[in-house]
């Protein structure tokens, strides 16, 4: 296949690059390293099939040659994490919404299939546990900031679908739940690396509320495999997927784990949502989702489960520290960065 990956110097855009390569697809990416950077995809920029371009979503002038020499879109550009959300709300909802409009309007032209990423964030406060993709949807008022990031998110949906509907576009709308691995940023309040990055520096580990909030964990390398099953099954298009991990962990527990993990002689300290965001933040209680819909259709299973991907995070940000400063806590066991790379790459390049 001839693919183009928007936001593909992103935490999973690189990952799914790196995967799709190494199975003999040509790969173009583009972004605009506003919260990608070069180095995810620094390791692919002389492998043959390659190229990057850096460049918006937002311009269409960009984005349309580029969509007319693939075969499929995975449209994973977006507006990334909570803290961005909360900032800035208006680049929010104009990067999710105009980007995805550009994207599909560009792949009718040339009748290009594209996967449009969405979020566990559009199932809002529903108590109808655990989420389906047919359940209704309960978002919570528009004083609430986060509701519009979850909101323009079910805008692309919708705009996906329409576009199937209405021109045949063959689209496929994937949720994605809490998804984590190596390269993923603590700086737009992702909680799992912030955790491990405070743990292995004994620094306070920064629980968020009272810490019952649940969410459940996937690793990239799972998401990697679910997104190349689906473009190869004809059945998915015209449907909606949640791609997760249906391992339930509250984010109290999450900090324990992660601390007994590290050897951290962390403190746990909670932090209320008002002095972490501002008065206009609210939280989802849960997130769990129900993945029966991709297990029956291409036999989708999570295979690395929460213990181990607490551990390979702990690993890869160990790493990260000692390539940054030469030093690491006493408690790090230094390996190679490269037995790091070869343990990741069996689970990237998995198929389900």
């Amino acid at each position: 296949m001839r693919v183009l990956i928007t936001g593909g110097a992103g935490f999973i855009g690189s990952h799914l690059a790196t995967s799709l390569l190494a199975k003999g697809h040509q790969v173009t990416v583009i972004d605009d390293l506003s919260t990608g950077r070069f180095e995810n995809i620094a390791h692919l920029d002389r492998c043959a099939g390659f190229r990057w371009v850096r460049g918006s979503v937002l311009q269409e002038e960009t984005v349309a040659p580029l969509i007319d020499r693939c075969d499929v879109v995975f449209h994973l550009a977006a507006a990334v994490g909570v803290r961005l959300v909360v900032d800035a709300p208006i680049h929010t909802i104009e990067t999710n919404v105009q980007g995805t409009d550009i994207v599909l309007r560009c792949a009718a032209r040339r009748g290009a299939m594209v996967v449009v990423a969405s979020t566990s964030e559009v199932y809002g406060k529903s108590a109808a546990l655990p989420f389906r993709e047919d359940l209704d949807l309960v978002l919570g008022p528009p004083t609430k900031r986060r509701w519009g990031y979850a909101a323009s998110k079910l805008l692309d949906e919708f705009l996906a679908l329409a576009y199937w509907k209405e021109h045949q576009l063959p689209t496929i709308v994937v949720r994605f739940f809490n998804c984590v691995g190596p390269r993923q940023s603590s700086r737009y309040g992702m909680v799992l690396p912030n955790f491990v990055r405070q743990a292995i520096s004994n620094a306070p580990i920064t629980v968020h509320g009272d810490g019952s909030q649940t969410r459940s964990f996937t690793w990239v390398g799972d998401v990697v495999s679910a997104l190349e099953a689906l473009v190869a099954e004809r059945r998915a298009i015209g449907q909606i997927f949640n791609i997760g991990n249906d391992h339930e962990v509250s984010i109290g527990e999450l900090a324990l784990r992660v601390k007994a993990a590290a050897g951290s002689a962390s403190d746990i300290q909670f932090v209320p949502y008002k002095q972490a965001y501002d008065g206009d933040f609210e939280d989802m209680p849960r997130r769990l989702p129900d993945i029966s819909k991709l297990r029956d259709l291409v036999g989708y299973r999570p295979r690395v489960l929460l213990p181990e991907i607490i551990e390979r995070t702990i690993d890869y940000w160990r790493q990260e520290q000692f390539v940054k400063t030469g030093t690491a806590p006493r408690t790090v066991d230094l390996g190679a960065r490269a037995v790091f790379e070869r343990r990741l790459k069996p689970v990237v390049g998995a198929t389900v």
